[in-house]
């Protein structure tokens, strides 16, 4: 029996949206969904911010 032909294939997603994952609640008391494009962002300005503290000590 081969995986490769099962009925259970993974499918594609067709919208690009990306998935919430978890979510905050803001300064005016609203929810706002946290994005996978919102993670790797903040973690790219960390890394940026750590690059260029390491430069001036």
């Amino acid at each position: 029996m081969s995986l490769q032909h099962g009925s259970q294939t993974p499918k594609t997603q067709s919208n690009h949206q990306p998935k919430p994952c978890g979510s905050i609640i803001d300064g005016q008391g609203r929810e706002i969904e946290i994005t996978e494009q919102m993670i790797q962002q903040a973690c790219k300005e960390l890394e940026q911010s750590r690059v260029k503290k390491a430069r001036q000590g």
